[in-house]
């Protein structure tokens, strides 16, 4: 029995050691493997570093944390100084993620065009994930996210959506979205409750416009809780906290959090709906007749809705959007137009109740607009009859533009004036809010003065001085659609009420949007007392 025991051992010992040995050589070379990586990547860092060495930085919180929590938190506030101290642009984030701000128009004008360059912009910029990224599984692959030649394709298939033939039979469904709100105002003001936060009695008149504009839904969003409008707000709170929340940047914990599982949810109701109208309308649509034949008539017929312009849209080679394709713009189209509209009105209201001289100079010029008709409907000719009107809209865009800031990406080396440059790869942040508050642009950048944008004031001035929404290749689509809801529902509110501020001074919020800090509140004085 010994010498079988010996005689086995003899045998399976020198085979493990060998095992072991050849264990070992794996190990030294995944780790060898990985050193070179890291080895690679440091030294990556290190030259991306010495070369964005031209641009001016603020002081760091640490060497880790960068910027983080300074720049997302104070970067309103100290946007003035930031200008003044560090010039037209300069260096912020965390240690392991440098961005590049941009302020001043000379400097933004060729990081969004690339001017002089020739190349294409889809071909050379993107977005980053870093700050778009969590949105993607809501808006998937829809025009505010994607890129290259897929972008292209979507933007030129998507402008006949925004084209003023369309725009006008959408200033009707303005018109009465604004009047269920001021009637719901009314109702509220004769219980006592004259003052009222602007963002959440606005974002749900925008959210029933566009439901309507989009898929000609009536939701009655306004009078009653609906289940798809909970889901969007649910999702735009829960990219926010997202945003703030550092270790929720990575997928693999999130998704195994409360807050990603409510993400989720409200995600899959929101394509549910949005899924659930396509198909219907898709259906109703073939039955009808040949897409082409549709195409061909639809000049005889109005377009009602976006939804339809998407189903009967064709690119040069014949080819529509998929159900897919068209769900991710319809999501996207929601995003992006009911809260930074709601956003824009709000602080236009809040700024002309700052200023009454101004707010009594817009209500006269309606008066004036609307005396003599047998209705207070705004008209889609009213909208280039407001030209006071319109310049206290566009001073309250530049004082507190709804999207404070874009980014951008870069496939190549960018130069900007002055002969610095971006290198490849590098996050550029575009401050929309930093432009717009730069003294070298705009004297007394804080000072609401809507004559501004009286047109002899404004000769001479850049293009890229006032962006309220973006500019170049990649600037707003719907900038059109939301200038001409922002007039409408100005106007008839002006027309109809008077506005006071409850709060004198009232701190700005960055968020995906720009809010206001507990909320901005409005006292309401109906010009025409409610009847006993």
């Amino acid at each position: 029995m010994g010498y079988k025991l010996e005689g086995l051992l003899s045998h399976v010992l020198p085979s493990s050691i060998a095992s072991w040995g050849v264990l070992q050589l794996c190990v030294l070379a995944v780790l060898l493997v990985l050193l070179l990586r890291v080895g690679r990547l440091l030294l990556k860092y290190s030259s991306n570093i010495r070369r964005l060495r031209c641009f001016a930085q603020p002081p760091k919180r640490n060497w880790l944390l960068g910027h983080l929590g300074i720049v997302s938190g104070q970067l309103l506030g100290e946007v003035t100084h930031r200008n003044s101290s560090y010039g037209r642009s300069f260096l912020f984030g965390m240690q392991k993620s440098p961005l590049g701000s941009i302020s001043h128009r000379t400097t933004y004008w060729p990081v969004v065009t690339l001017h002089p360059s020739p190349v294409p912009v889809a071909s050379v910029t993107y977005k980053d994930e870093l700050f778009y990224g969590f949105l993607r599984p809501w808006l998937g692959q829809g025009l505010l996210l994607s890129n290259g030649e897929h972008w292209s394709r979507h933007r030129r298939l998507l402008t006949p959506a925004f084209h003023f033939d369309i725009l006008k039979n959408y200033v009707t469904i303005f018109n009465k979205s604004t009047d269920i709100m001021h009637e719901k105002w009314c109702r509220l003001v004769e219980e006592g409750q004259n003052c009222l936060d602007m963002f959440e009695q606005i974002s749900l008149m925008t959210l029933h416009s566009l439901l309507k504009c989009t898929f000609s839904y009536d939701s009655n969003c306004q009078e009653h809780p609906s289940e798809y409008i909970a889901a969007i707000y649910e999702l735009s709170t829960l990219v926010v906290q997202r945003e703030h929340r550092m270790l929720y940047h990575w997928d693999w914990l999130y998704w195994r959090t409360d807050e990603g599982r409510r993400f989720r949810r409200a995600c899959a109701m929101v394509h549910r709906f949005t899924a659930n109208i396509v198909q219907k309308r898709r259906a109703a649509l073939n039955q009808q007749q040949e897409p082409e034949q549709q195409s061909r008539s639809s000049k005889a017929k109005k377009v009602t809705d976006f939804i339809d312009v998407l189903l009967l849209s064709r690119d040069e080679d014949g080819n529509g959007l998929t159900d897919e394709e068209i769900k991710a713009e319809a999501d996207t189209f929601m995003f992006e137009g009911h809260d930074t509209t709601a956003s824009g009105i709000s602080w236009i209201l809040y700024n002309l109740a700052l200023h009454p001289d101004h707010q009594d100079r817009c209500r006269a010029e309606v008066d004036a607009l609307l005396q003599g008709r047998d209705s207070e409907e705004i008209e889609w000719n009213d909208l280039s009859n407001l030209p006071y009107t319109t310049m206290c809209i566009k001073e309250s865009l530049r004082l507190h533009p709804p999207v404070t800031a874009v980014t951008r990406r870069f496939a190549q080396d960018m130069t900007v004036p002055g002969g610095r440059v971006i290198p490849q790869g590098n996050i550029c942040l575009v401050s929309i809010y930093g432009t717009h508050h730069n003294p070298d642009i705009w004297p007394n950048p804080e000072v609401y003065d809507p004559m501004r944008f009286d047109p002899e004031n404004s000769k001479g001035r850049s293009s890229h001085a006032f962006v309220p929404f973006s500019a170049g290749p990649r600037n707003c689509i719907g900038q059109n659609f939301a200038m001409a809801e922002m007039k409408v529902v100005v106007a008839l509110t002006l027309l109809r009420f008077r506005v006071t501020p409850r709060d004198s001074e009232v701190r700005r919020l960055p968020e995906l949007i720009l809010r206001a800090e507990r909320g901005l509140w409005l006292r309401l004085e109906p010009r025409i007392p409610p009847k006993d």
